[in-house]
Formats: structure tokens, sequence, C-alpha cells
């Protein structure tokens, strides 16, 4: 069943490439929302977070410091479950130089919003390019984003464990915004889509979620999530103005789940 469904996704290309594949510390997929609740300025904000991730000299620092010295990437966006496009192919990042053009070319690309939010269908397509990377990893990291539950498509959970069971971590960036207004699920409470990720999203060796409640708090967040990912240091990060709940009970079996 999960090499069916991998064989379906999208962004799983026909035949693999090349027979001799470059040796990486990382193999990392960021798997990027660009719903519709989105507005188009938080779109262009978590994209700049991105960019500027990269331009920064502690990232550069943080590749060097592997035993390979090099990472794979690839910058997917996603929405509902027919929407996946890979906006960055495989890219090895092996010094600040190849650091900043791979920022450089990120920022020159559109952003198209779409709707829907297929957390499974971007798992899947992540999946997909992991299964035909350009190299080989001693890690594989989906570093996804969104900005409410799985509400369409597969179940998230079964997506989930599928892409664990073969050996690859998920860590979360669930981005909550009061004032983005679009998303009925923000009703729930301030910290219900960090506990959703929590629950239903992440999962595989080390796996932690970064959330975000403030618009001004995700260039910060973003390098800080991808510097722990790159570094490969086990972390259990609290989200952007944390406290304490008392956790809700997840169905993650359905799609749009809801506390129970």
């Amino acid at each position: 069943m999960a090499l069916a469904l991998l064989a379906g996704s999208p962004c799983s290309p026909v035949a693999a490439g090349a027979l001799h594949k470059a040796a990486v510390d990382l193999e990392l997929v960021l798997a990027v929302d660009v719903s519709s609740s989105m507005s188009a300025a938080e779109q262009q904000v978590q994209r700049d977070g991105y960019v500027n991730a990269f331009r920064h000299p502690d990232l550069a620092r943080a590749i060097g410091s592997g035993a390979r010295g090099a990472i794979a990437v690839s910058y997917l966006e996603w929405a509902g479950p027919r929407y996946q496009r890979i906006v960055m192919p495989w890219t090895i990042i092996g010094s600040a130089g190849d650091a900043e053009r791979f920022a450089d070319a990120l920022s020159t690309k559109p952003i198209v919003a779409e709707a829907g939010t297929s957390i499974s269908g971007g798992l899947l397509a992540a999946a997909g390019l992991l299964e035909h990377g350009m190299a080989t990893g001693e890690r594989r990291v989906v570093d996804i984003s969104g900005d409410g539950p799985n509400n369409a498509g597969l179940p998230v959970g079964l997506v989930r464990d599928i892409l664990t069971d073969s050996g690859i971590t998920i860590n979360g960036l669930p981005v909550s915004l009061a004032h983005s207004g679009a998303n009925g699920f923000q009703s729930f409470g301030r910290r219900y889509l960090s506990l959703y990720y929590e629950h239903c999203v992440i999962g595989g060796p080390d796996a932690f979620v970064i959330g975000i409640d403030d618009l001004v708090m995700f260039e910060v967040a973003i390098r800080r999530k991808l510097l722990l990912e790159i570094a490969g240091l086990p972390t259990q990060p609290r989200p952007v103005s944390y406290t304490q709940p008392s956790p809700p009970a997840f169905d993650c079996s359905m799609p749009g789940t809801v506390p129970r």
C-alpha cells in the first residue's frame, strides 16, 4: 500500500535518477503550505523567512559541521489534495555560496495560493521526492508547515505512519495567526494547531514542533527549525508564546480532525 501511494504522488518521477548518488548528511524536503486561508502578505513573509534563513551565516556553519559537510534540499508548496508544486528541485548545498544561490533562486519564484489544506497530500508528495532523490543522506526529514488541520485527502495519521515506518522524520511548523481570520479551526484556541501537529502530523526520531503565533516570528522560527534539523540535535522546542494547556484527544484518522 505504501509503495502504491508513493507511486501515485504528483511529485514522484517515473524513473529514478542517476545510478550514483552523492552522499550527504541530510535529505530535507521543505513542504510549505500555500493554502488560500493565508493572506498574500503572510505568504510572502513565510517565503522570505526561508530565503533569509538560507542566507544566514549560521546555516552555512551548521551544514559545514556535518560529517560530509553537505545537505540535499528541495522546496515543495502544497495546498489541496491535487496541488503540490516543486518550487526548487533537489539541490546539494555544501557551502555558503551554495546556500546563497539557493536563496536567490527561491526568492524569484512566484507564490501561487490554492484552496484546501491536505497535509496528507503534502506529506505524500514529499515522500515521493525522497524516494527518488539525487543524494543519499544519513537522515531523511520532511519539514512541513501549515495553518490548519488536514481537511481533505487521505487521513493524515495513516500517511504519517507510512513515512515514519520508512525511516523519515516529520517535523512541524504550525502557523496560528489570529489575524488571518479565514481558518475556522482557530476557534478551538491558541494552542490547538500546535497540539494537532504534535498528535497527528509529526513523527520519527527526534521529531519536533515549533509553532508560530506572531507574524514577526516567522523568520526566527524558520531559521531555528532549519538549524535544529541540519544539526540533527534532539530537542523539544516549545511554540512561540507557549503555555501548558490540558491536551485534547484527537482522532487523526479523519479529514478535518477536531478534538473529541
